[in-house]
Order: structure tokens, then C-alpha cells, then sequence
């Protein structure tokens, strides 16, 4: 997988539900792979958790939702950067794209 977007989420998220109708078009777009992790799910949750704690090791400064955007998120992972929070769609496609030029 090259570089993806990782959503960390949790099912009670009201504001994770709402961006989940075009976070992952908006990804695509951008010609990036997507991931949904939901908090809940905790085998997928598992496979991506070292990628989470390498940015909030306890969880603590993390938003509702959480894109991790990072290059290959299967092996030897590398953060370049994040989106934090709910944000209408044109404002995430501009942090994201933010991200990828940087």
C-alpha cells in the first residue's frame, strides 16, 4: 500500500459518521488509499495501533476523528502529517491536500 489515510474513529462519533460521507471519495481524489479504523473494531484497530501511538502514545491529544495520512502503512510506516477533527469537505480537501505538499 503506498500512502494512505488512516481515520481512527469510534462508532458513538457523531462527527465521524457525518465525514464519513466523503472523507474516503475525497482521499481517492487525491489519489490516496483509505483506511477506516474504528476504535471498536478491534482487530483492525490491532493492525494499525502502533501507527496511532506513534503520534498520541496515550490518546490523549487525539481528535474526533483522527486522519493519520502516512506511506506504507503495512511495513516500516512514516506519519507525514494529520487532520484532526470534523471539518466540511472542502476544508478537508484543502488540509489534506496541505499534507501531501508539505
Amino acid at each position: 500500500m503506498p500512502r494512505a489515510v488512516l481515520k481512527f474513529s469510534s462508532e458513538d462519533c457523531g462527527i465521524c459518521h457525518k465525514m464519513a460521507f466523503y472523507d474516503e471519495k475525497v482521499a481517492k481524489e487525491l489519489n490516496l488509499d483509505f483506511v477506516n479504523i474504528k476504535m471498536q473494531d478491534t482487530a483492525t484497530y490491532r493492525k494499525y495501533r502502533q501507527i496511532l501511538l506513534s503520534r498520541y502514545p496515550d490518546k490523549a491529544e487525539m481528535g474526533w476523528p483522527t486522519y493519520l495520512i502516512c506511506d506504507e502503512p503495512e511495513g516500516d510506516f512514516a506519519v507525514i502529517g494529520e487532520v484532526r477533527g470534523g471539518h466540511p469537505k472542502g476544508e478537508f480537501r484543502r488540509r489534506l491536500q496541505a499534507v501531501i505538499d508539505s
